[in-house]
């Protein structure tokens, strides 16, 4: 079973940049979709971007397009999530999780394990 430690987050201003990296253990981290989700003060946990097992197919949830990017190295087992012009709206605990399909990451659905998440804190 794939194990996940999430880190990177942090307090950044409005319009700043943080760079989340997710270290994978387990043999076959490189057989797994990997997603980033993030879960709000009183909300829901929602995907914010996957990757397929090979890097070659990506999906991000529409509130992030154009300003987030999910990359992975399967060398070095670690997922990132750059994060470009942080809105107080992003502020939220990060989660990395791993998946067998890219498609369930698409739907928001993950079955775990999770890591203990990243805090990104977004001031305006």
């Amino acid at each position: 079973q794939v194990q996940l430690v999430e880190s990177g987050g942090g307090l950044v201003q409005a319009g700043g940049s943080l760079r989340l990296s997710c270290a994978a253990s387990g043999r076959t981290f490189r057989s797994y979709a990997m997603g980033w989700f993030r879960q709000g003060p009183g909300k829901e946990r929602r995907i914010v971007a996957a990757v397929s097992w090979s890097g070659a197919d990506t999906y991000y949830a529409d509130f992030v397009k154009g300003r987030f990017t999910i990359s992975r190295d399967n060398a070095n087992i670690t997922v990132y999530l750059q994060m470009n012009d942080l809105k107080p709206e992003d502020t939220a605990v990060y989660y990395c999780a791993a998946e067998t399909s890219l498609f369930s990451l698409r739907m928001g659905r993950s079955k775990g394990p999770w890591g203990q998440g990243t805090q990104v804190t977004v001031s305006s």
